[in-house]
């Protein structure tokens, strides 16, 4: 798994490519969102649009990242899920938890 980060204003958005499974892109996922939290970063949106599957190691990760930046006030939020990650949240009951939507403008605009 690949990632790039980019700054839209005050929010922080994780473009991830690829799996994100146990040994794949896991433990990159929370070693860049602890990093960004460090930098006292609160409001991160994690887009999942190339992102066509994920484990529940992955899934382990998400979770983990939502409750720290939680706990830190802030806010994590998913964008772009596919069909087969979207399902595995519903699976999971996480899309009650977790703000996730379709577009990017949208995202953006409910970060408060």
């Amino acid at each position: 798994m690949k990632f790039s980060i980019r700054n839209a204003g005050d929010v922080v958005v994780i473009d991830a490519v690829g799996k994100i499974t146990l040994g794949e892109g896991d433990v990159e996922i929370k070693q860049a969102v602890d990093e960004l939290v460090k930098r006292g970063r609160k409001k991160i949106l994690l887009n999942l649009a190339k992102v066509p599957y994920m484990d529940s190691a992955g899934l382990g990760e998400i979770i983990r990242c939502f409750t720290a930046l939680r706990k830190n006030g802030g806010q994590f939020k998913l964008l772009s899920p596919n069909a087969r990650v979207r399902d595995l949240l519903n699976i999971t009951k996480l899309l009650t938890v977790f703000d996730s939507y379709d577009d990017e403008e949208t995202a953006l605009a409910s970060f408060t």
